[in-house]
């Protein structure tokens, strides 16, 4: 059994704790909030050792697997300080997505994860599905030819405003992680932006993209738009066919250009995902398996590696924005 503890309780973290008290494979073994009515409350909720002091927990318990479900400021101020501690005690570590709101904080827990050789994963679930896995496996297979272009939308209402940048750093994150899944690294970003009325964050974004490989793109990223409706389409296009994965799991369609048969895979009614949230579920199951099977820190998918790659696009977007439109490289991924 893997042994799980969970930093961070509220939303987030509980829906973290009933995962891994449910999973076949794990054992949730504490838990950990700076609030003690909280931290106590989860305890009690899910059976186990509540703390309020992340390095006595750590000290005290046995742990294989670190979660940090903690929020702060655009949802990931609050992330650094636990996962350095987690990194420097050789725990594996599972964080909330955004990895951070601050670039250079990013930078050190992905620098010292691979330093201590953990493995560190992140909660970028929208690329967990099996729509996502069989639109993957047609681009591995070659069904695409060349990669020439791909579009991403991800649109939805979200009226918090706290900072200018919230609904950039907190929200795209998974919209890059889409893009990098099929399209690989990003080398230069423009972007412009614009604010609903009444608004202080930079609520809807258009960004042009370029890949290393010399594809090109395009996100359009919305936080003012209907919950009632598809939320997110990915379109990847090359020399020999084009994909299209439509609302993050309910179908993808891959579209030959030397034939009218179409590949279709659809969320079966009986069976299939029920909804949104089990992209969580998809996500969770995928660690634990990874951690299971026992592989290398830079074969785990959705890794801090590649949210620090979300990040770096999402900061040379921002950059671009203030510059007016102007294009702006994307730092390289140290290797």
């Amino acid at each position: 059994m893997i042994r799980v503890a969970v930093i961070g309780v509220n939303h987030i973290g509980n829906i973290h704790c009933r995962a891994y008290r449910q999973h076949p494979d794990t054992e949730l073994a504490a838990v950990c909030d700076l609030l003690p009515e909280r931290a106590e409350k989860a305890g009690l909720e899910h059976g186990v050792p509540a703390y309020t002091d992340m390095r006595e927990m750590l000290d005290k318990e046995q742990i294989d697997a670190v979660i940090v479900a903690t929020a702060g400021v655009e949802k990931g101020s609050h992330h650094f300080a636990p996962v350095m501690a987690a990194i420097e005690a050789g725990k594996d570590v599972f964080v909330e997505k955004p990895i951070s709101n601050r670039i250079e904080e990013a930078r050190q827990m992905v620098a010292f994860a691979r330093e201590k050789g953990v493995r560190f994963a992140c909660n970028l679930n929208h690329r967990f599905s099996p729509a996502a896995y069989r639109a993957k496996e047609l681009a591995t297979e070659g069904k695409l030819g060349s990669l020439l272009f791909l579009n991403m939308r991800l649109t939805i209402r979200n009226g918090q405003d706290e900072t200018e940048w919230f609904h950039m750093r907190a929200l795209h994150p998974h919209s890059i992680d889409v893009l990098r899944y099929f399209g690989g690294d990003i080398a230069r970003v423009q972007a412009f932006m614009t604010k609903a009325p009444d608004r202080k964050t930079w609520s809807t974004v258009s960004v042009n993209l370029q890949f290393a490989s010399g594809a090109v793109g395009h996100l359009t990223g919305s936080y003012d738009m209907s919950m009632r409706h598809p939320i997110e389409c990915c379109e990847v296009a090359g020399s020999e066919g084009r994909l299209v994965l439509d609302n993050v799991y309910e179908s993808m369609t891959y579209y030959p250009h030397h034939s009218h048969e179409l590949t279709v895979y659809r969320n079966p009614i009986f069976g299939g995902m029920q909804g949104f949230d089990d992209t969580f579920r998809q996500r969770i199951n995928r660690f634990v398996e990874q951690l299971k099977a026992g592989d290398a820190p830079d074969e785990i998918e959705a890794s801090g590696a590649d949210a620090l790659a979300a990040q770096e696009v999402i900061e040379a977007a921002i950059r671009s924005h203030q510059l007016g439109g102007a294009p702006v490289d994307v730092p390289a991924m140290a290797t």
